[in-house]
């Protein structure tokens, strides 16, 4: 069967709903944070605190700001015309949104790996069944996904499940890292920390070019990154921002007769600022406090955590406070974290797949997409429930990392064309994005090419 390359039916028109307030419309940008927690801030940014020391630590913020344009750009186009950032990709050109979407395919193989991830701390902290570390924290890795495949299945909004899930998870950890942080044996240290978030500190131990990829990993990933980010327009949808809210506006811009445009533009504007700002500043901060607790506990003890104890090694960050409690919590709290970046990722990945699918095979036919969802979950679950017991969880986070940074150089140039050479000239004049959108933009995409020139360097020449 071959896909089919025509291009899709031109942006019709719709009335842009009325804002709906604002506890109404926050969500996303929770669920963006949770996720990006989950799928690295856990592993990547304290294992080089842990290695290196602050060494690294200057590069933070500027790699979380990187995707602060991209994320609200892909949140303000699924607003403005109810249907996914994958569907403009395919606006662009067929073929393009064809070729990135074998690449998200290849990336989301291993993506089983954060389960497993969660493995090894569900492994520390229950002792059974009588297995070797690798056999136990695959054991509880291969239970997590099986319940939350359970959930994804019976769920008919998942939307309001992750959600629901990301908030609880958010919350506890926040809270819990504010108080270890300011535990008092550990202020100390707070200086040297600060001082490096913004000048360069010297490294702790020599480079090891072995870590390239999880520094690749770390600075790409400060966030969600890779394919993750166009996650962002999935929970756009499934919380029904803006346009849509009404899944018959798919395809749809706002009317330029309609009235009040400019003041409830204005509204859902400020909205994705926030909501944008609350993903990454929020994780930019959780980041910062695993970071601290990183160099603070870990550093001077040698401990590094790798391999099958990614997570189980930073239990100590709440064990300074409240002892085996703590630990006990942190743990429970990192496996929430890890397993649920795998229930949150199968979600939205199923639901490309199936859009993709539909597009380019069966365009013409009707189907029942509920169905086609469930069946791609199971398989989802099939494939990473394989893969997972390749190799360590680490190693196939950054093979899934590696690709989806080339999907990012990729799709971050493709925001530009899309957004301001197709969306903006057809958008009513108060909706379209200036010069400081194309700018911001710019910036990002520049800097992700200039981090494959820089790879491609120090990794092969």
């Amino acid at each position: 069967m071959k896909p089919d390359f025509r291009p899709p039916a031109p942006y019709g028109t719709s009335r842009l709903p009325v804002f709906c307030g604002w506890c109404a419309a926050l969500g996303p940008g929770i669920v963006w944070m949770a996720l990006a927690q989950g799928s690295g801030e856990l592993i990547w940014w304290p294992y080089l605190c842990a290695k290196y020391g602050l060494g690294f630590l200057f590069l933070l913020t500027p790699a979380c700001l990187l995707q602060y344009a991209v994320t609200f750009e892909i949140g303000r186009y699924s607003a403005l015309t109810g249907e996914s950032i994958w569907r403009g990709f395919v606006r662009l050109h067929p073929a393009f949104g064809f070729f990135l979407w074998i690449l998200m395919i290849l990336s989301f193989l291993w993506f089983g790996a954060f389960a497993s991830a969660g493995g090894t701390a569900l492994a520390k902290l229950v002792d059974w069944p009588d297995l070797s570390e690798r056999g136990r924290s695959l054991f509880w890795a291969s239970l997590s996904i099986l319940l939350f495949m359970f959930a994804l299945l019976t769920q008919k909004r998942t939307y309001w499940l992750i959600e629901k899930i990301m908030w609880a998870v958010s919350l506890v950890t926040l809270a819990g890292l504010v108080v270890s942080c300011l535990s008092p044996e550990l202020r100390p240290q707070w200086p040297a920390f600060l001082k490096a978030i913004i000048v360069p500190d010297k490294l702790a131990r020599p480079w090891e070019s072995s870590d390239t990829d999880r520094l690749l990993t770390a600075i790409t990933f400060a966030g969600l990154g890779g394919f993750w980010t166009l996650f962002y327009s999935y929970w756009i949808l499934g919380k029904g921002v803006a346009c849509a809210k009404d899944p018959v506006n798919a395809g749809r811009i706002p009317s330029a007769s309609d009235g009040d445009l400019a003041k409830e533009g204005r509204r859902w504007r400020n909205f994705l600022f926030v909501d944008t700002g609350i993903g990454v500043f929020g994780n930019l901060l959780t980041t910062y406090m695993t970071c601290f607790l990183a160099y603070a506990i870990l550093f001077p003890k040698g401990i590094l955590p790798d391999d099958w104890r990614l997570a189980a090694e930073q239990s100590r960050f709440f064990e300074v406070t409240w002892g085996a409690a703590g630990r006990a919590l942190f743990l429970l709290i990192s496996a929430a974290f890890l397993c649920d970046t795998w229930l949150s990722t199968a979600d939205a990945v199923a639901k490309v797949h199936v859009e993709m699918i539909r597009f380019y095979f069966f365009r013409e036919r009707a189907v029942d997409e509920g169905r086609w969802y469930r069946v791609m979950i199971v398989i989802l679950t099939a494939v990473t429930g394989l893969t997972m017991f390749l190799k360590q969880p680490g190693q196939l986070i950054v093979m899934s990392a590696l690709i989806g940074f080339v999907g990012t150089c990729l799709f971050t140039a493709a925001l530009i064309v899309l957004i301001h050479g197709r969306l903006r000239p057809v958008l009513p004049a108060p909706l379209k994005p200036g010069r400081v959108s194309l700018a911001f933009l710019t910036i990002s995409a520049l800097a992700y090419a200039a981090l494959a020139v820089a790879y491609i360097k120090f990794k092969y020449l």
